[in-house]
Order: structure tokens, then sequence, then C-alpha cells
């Protein structure tokens, strides 16, 4: 099976960066250069030519060279006035009207402006004077940020007034622009003290947009890291554990777990420990060392962690799910378990967590929308609009897929077999297993409307492996997030007017539409393994859950057996005038599991298997007889060998075994003949 992408006509997998221009190579002037080019006499002459080019009037023109002529016969040597405190660099400039001299030597390179006095003198001509006069720089930047999809007011923000300040600050040009770069003026706008935070934010943010931009240009070789990303090292995250035994152990453990498990069962590990340590600091400060833990402290935590309430970002007033209280005692579980296997010295002395401590969780049926909802709910999908959004929830009703395949999904995902349609490549996932799911008309349209304004990026870095990859779901330079997908979906709900029990908007995940989609499979017949196949599931347990949905096939059956049941004619007890009992001849004759009782006989079916109760007086130390009665247990053990014989030409094993007991329990009973007496 040869797959092949006819889709990729839309859109290049390999984004096509514009072409370079060559730079405009930025000032390198010897030390005596320097000086002569900041002499007054040499700066107003240029000054004067350059203004003699402006646009404006004459007035404006001479007001520009007057202003040059103050400041330069108020400070002689520019380089001693630019080490002056800012604020008084400001006030300077205002009062002499000289800032667009200083912005032009600032542009020209002629003057290094630092970080400080470009950003409390916010409104001048700093950042135009520079746009102007590196135009070329400005427009490749411009074409590179809208070809993002940015607006356009983003564009010139960055642009314009991101680029001009790191390369005025750092004397550079757009070619040369450098991570190093990025990073000097960054911690200068941190470590800042006349800075405000209003003030930073925005700054951050040009920052950020000049960094996608580099990278998405080729200058840069790493996309830049989201500000709000998290510590994501193991030692940061288990920063919070208060023992330092304890936590070396862990890290240590987490470690060699990490060569072997994925990264979000490294992490939810991981934040397991810190709440068990945190707790354990609280309620028993003085152990700190895993070997001072006893089956009393873990007894202790379970009965705290099984009715906490929820901690960090999600902190809510209601205890935790039994879902992730069975999490955390799986973790520390198999945690003591393996550094007991392992035989580490830090392990507990004795076990102090056991398979009894792993609560049963309910099974629950997969949570899927009704034909209603879902009709209502995917008929405002189709009217948002925000079309990533958009088409990332019809993929995943039409696919089935987790939301996290659907953002790892690339733009080879699809996949044209000869007579069977298109298919989607589904990546490895959460379960570590690729395959493949056709796809309809309408789905295959969303992706094909996707595809056209999709736009041409730059590879990103694939997050779990060492390679880039050409994402299918890339937006301003980054990947998707999940949370665009949610609130696609919140919107929708919204639209639609879904509600649940108490008024309020209906509550829709992602996953509920891949329950959806299964369900909706299901109730058309498929198969169990079919399902298995196309969801992913790699034993077939997780896709016996659809088996027990309330469907159309059970209710069929359901329904068939019921009729069967109404219209079929009692058994009765006696039939014509022949006796309710057989004759000992036939009932030996019988195709059933047979056994003599005292007042008759008993017709057990074969496929019941054999009866447990069948002859258990006759094996009772309690059953007593008498004389009167040994015909009647004569005649009893003939009937048994018979039955004995016929269970094992028959190949009935257990049935013969059973034969047997009661056989020798006749035998004791006739052996103690001579002492019996009949009854009165």
């Amino acid at each position: 099976m040869t797959p092949t992408t006819p889709l990729l006509s839309l859109v290049t997998a390999t984004p096509q960066v514009s072409e370079p221009v060559s730079p405009r190579p930025a000032p390198r002037l010897s030390a005596g250069e320097a000086r002569d080019c900041l002499q007054p006499a040499r700066l107003l002459a240029e000054h004067s030519a350059y203004v003699a080019t402006l646009g404006c009037n004459q007035q404006s023109k001479r007001s520009r060279r007057r202003a040059a002529e103050q400041h330069l016969a108020a400070f002689v040597d520019l380089t001693v006035w630019m080490q002056r405190p800012t604020a008084t660099r400001v006030a300077e400039a205002r009062r002499f009207g000289s800032w667009p001299f200083l912005s032009w030597c600032f542009a020209t390179g002629r003057l290094r402006p630092d970080v400080e006095l470009l950003v409390i003198k916010a409104k001048g001509a700093h950042f135009t004077t520079w746009a102007s006069l590196h135009q070329r720089d400005v427009d490749r930047a411009m074409a590179a940020s809208l070809a993002l999809g940015w607006c356009e007011e983003w564009c010139q923000q960055v642009s314009v007034a991101g680029l001009a300040l790191v390369c005025m600050t750092r004397g550079i040009v757009l070619e040369q622009l450098t991570e190093e770069d990025l990073r000097a003026v960054w911690a200068t706008i941190e470590d800042s003290p006349i800075l405000a935070e209003v003030t930073r934010k925005p700054l951050r943010g040009r920052l950020y947009g000049l960094s996608m931009l580099g990278y998405h240009l080729g200058l840069l070789p790493h996309p830049p890291r989201h500000p709000n990303r998290r510590a994501t090292t193991l030692a940061d995250r288990l920063a919070p554990v208060p023992q330092p035994l304890i936590r070396a152990a862990m890290l240590r453990y987490l470690n060699v777990l990490s060569t072997t498990r994925r990264p979000k069962t490294v992490i939810e590990r991981a934040a397991c420990f810190v709440v068990f340590a945190q707790w354990l600091a609280e309620h028993d400060p003085q152990v700190n060392s895993l070997r001072a833990l006893t089956r009393v402290h873990l007894e202790d935590f379970l009965a705290w962690h099984a009715t906490r309430g929820w901690l960090g970002r999600v902190a809510r007033d209601q205890h935790i799910s039994k879902a992730r209280h069975l999490s955390a005692v799986v973790n520390l579980r198999v945690f003591f378990d393996d550094i007991t296997l392992w035989g580490w010295s830090e392990r507990p002395p004795t076990p102090v967590l056991l398979r009894s401590d792993l609560p049963r969780l309910p099974a629950a049926l997969p949570r899927a929308l009704t034909a209603d909802q879902d009709r209502a709910l995917m008929a405002a999908v189709h009217e948002l609009e925000d079309i990533p959004a958009r088409v990332g929830v019809i993929l995943l009703r039409g696919s089935g897929i987790r939301i996290g395949e659907l953002l790892d999904l690339e733009l080879d995902c699809l996949w044209e077999l000869p007579g069977h349609g298109t298919w989607l490549k589904v990546p490895l996932g959460k379960l570590d297993t690729e395959r493949v799911v056709p796809l309809d008309e309408p789905t295959l349209a969303a992706l094909h409307e996707w595809l056209a304004v999709r736009g041409a990026h730059r590879s990103l870095p694939h997050p779990r492996q060492p390679r880039d990859a050409d994402f299918l779901f890339v937006t301003g330079g980054h990947r998707m997030a999940a949370a665009r997908i949610r609130r696609g979906l919140l919107d929708a709900v919204t639209a639609s007017g879904l509600t649940g029990i108490d008024d309020t908007p209906l509550t829709v995940t992602p996953h509920q539409l891949r329950h959806t989609y299964a369900t909706e499979l299901i109730n058309a017949g498929m198969s169990l393994q079919s399902l298995m196949m196309l969801l992913g599931h790699v034993t077939p347990e997780m896709t016996l859950r659809y088996a027990r949905l309330a469907n159309s096939t059970l209710r069929t059956a359901y329904d068939d057996a019921l009729a069967r049941i109404h219209t079929s004619t009692p058994l009765p007890l006696v039939i014509d005038s022949r006796p309710p009992l057989p004759e000992p001849g036939q009932w030996l004759q019988a195709e059933a599991i047979k056994t003599r009782l005292s007042g008759g006989y008993c017709t057990r079916p074969t496929a019941a298997g054999a009866c447990p109760y069948a002859n258990i007086c006759e094996q009772c130390d309690n059953f007593t007889t008498s004389a009167a009665l040994l015909p009647v247990l004569s005649e009893q053990l003939r009937d048994e060998h018979a039955l004995r014989d016929d269970a094992h030409q028959r190949g009935w094993t257990s049935e013969a075994k059973r034969h047997e007991l009661v056989i020798q329990a006749l035998n004791g009973h006739l052996d103690r003949a001579p002492h019996l007496h009949p009854n009165p």
C-alpha cells in the first residue's frame, strides 16, 4: 500500500522563505573614524544634507537644523552626553527639540542608544527614522509577518518598532539578527529599575514576535520559547519537595523512568510525588528519608488523599475524582515496588502499599452525545468563523481521533488509495500506535478548506522526536493549541442553544466527539474488531465499553427475544395420559446428566454442566438409613454403576467422578447393613 498525497498541491510541505536580501552592513568604524563622524561640524553638515531630502516644509527643516545646532552647542561630545541619566537626557532633548537629530544619529549608527532611552521616549521619530533608512529590512519583515497571518497592526509593531529597537541598540541589521541579540535586549528590559510592568509587557510581545519572525525567515536556528511555558526539567518539577533526601531519590527514579516512559507519564508521577512529600512534611516533619516510611504513613496519606480538594491552577472547592485518587495510588505503589525490586538502599524496610489499596473505579459508559445534540452541535460548528477551530472540530468528529493526535498531524497525513478513497494517517499518539482512518466527503472538504488558507511555514521541532515536522495545524508561526479547539466547541454549544439539566450551556469536550463517532458506528452494525482498529485500541477491553451502550443492535436482539417469549406455548407438566416420570429404562437413555432421586429423576441438560448438589445427601455425614431401605439403596447403586459407565463412554470426566463418589458412599452404607435396624 503506497500512499500518495494529492492534497499537498494546495500547500508546500517545505515553506518557501523569501529570498535573502543583501544586508546593509552595520557601521564598522575605527576609533578615529568614530571620533571624526561625531565632530560637530561634520555632524551638522551631514545632518543638514539628510534634512534636505525630507518631504517636510522649509520651516520644519530649519527647525530641525536649529535644534541640532543648539544641542551640539550645549554638548560638543555626544558620547559624554549619552552617559548622563536617562531622565536628564529625555528632558534635555525635549528642551532643545533635538530628538529628530538624535534619532538620525541612532538610525545611522553614529550613536548607540540604550534600551531605556528609546523606551522612555516612547513618542518620537527614532523608530520611523530607522525604518525609512532601512526600508528593505522593514519590507522583508512585513512580508514574512503578513505570511504568518498576523494582523497588519501587529506586523507594524514587530517589523518597525520591535526590529528598530533591537537593531539600533545592538548596532546590527535584520540579516545579522541572532538569538544573543534578542536575549541581551530581553535581559535589559527585565533588569531595568525604571521600566514599569505595564511598559515591559508590550516590549516582551514585540521581542517574542521578532524571534518568531527571525525563525521563519531562516535567521534563527530555533523557534522562540513561549514566555508562559513552565519549567520542564525534572529537577524543577521536584523543587517543591521539602525533604532533600527524598527529593534526591525521587529525582533519580524519574531520570531512570524517563528513558522508557512517555514524558506525560513522568510529569504526572512527579506531580504525585510532590503532593505526597508536601503532605508528609506537614503531618510528620521528622520523616526525612524513604527508609523512615511505614505502612501507617501511607494509610494516613491515602485516607487524606481520597477526600482532598483540587490543588494548583485547577483548585476548586470540591473533592478530587476517584480516577485522580487511583492514579496517585498507582504511581506511589509502582514507585515503591520498583525501587524495592531494584534493590535501592533508599527503599522503605517493609511494604507500605498493597494491591488491596487500589480503589475500584466504577465502570462508566462512554459519554456520547445523543443524535439530536450531535446534529445541533455540528450545525453550529459549520458556522464558526475561526477556520482552524472549525476544521479541527469537524476532523475530530469525522475521524474519531484524539485531540493530541489531531495537533500532531503533519502535511503528509492524507493517503489516497485507488478505489478506496482518502484515508487519514494518524501519527503515534497516546498508545504509541499508528493507524489509518477513512474520511468521508464532508470531512475531506473541510481539510481542503484549511489547506487552502494555511499558507507556508517553516518546519517546527517535533516535541517528542529529534526532527523537524511540517504540522498540519500551524497558525501565526506556531502550532495550534488545544485551547483553541475547546474554545470553538464552547462557541458552537452556545450558538446551538444546547443546555444541561440546570439550563447552563452543555459541557462538551473534544473526547466526547470520539465517543460519539464510535457510538454511531457500532449502532450502524460495525463489528467490535473493526471499531478497535479505527479507534487505535490495543486491547479488546478498551473497545468492549461501546458494546454496553444502548444501541440499535442490542435493542433489536432484545425485541426479537421478547417476541419469541410472548408467542411461545408453555410446556405442560403432564402430557396426555403418560406418567410425569419416565420409566427406569427410558430415563437412562436420555441425553442429559442423569441423577436418580428418591422421589423421581433429574434430567439436567448437558449444556448446564454437572450439578454440584446431585446426590449430595447420600454423601453427607448426617445421612442415616435403615434396613427397610436397603433394597432402594441397592437399586440406586446399580443405577450409579450404569451412569458412571455411560459418562465414561460419553467423555464426561467430571460427571463420572461424581458418580464414583456416590458409589463409594452407597457401598459404605451397605457395608454397615448388619448393624441397621428397620424403622418401627
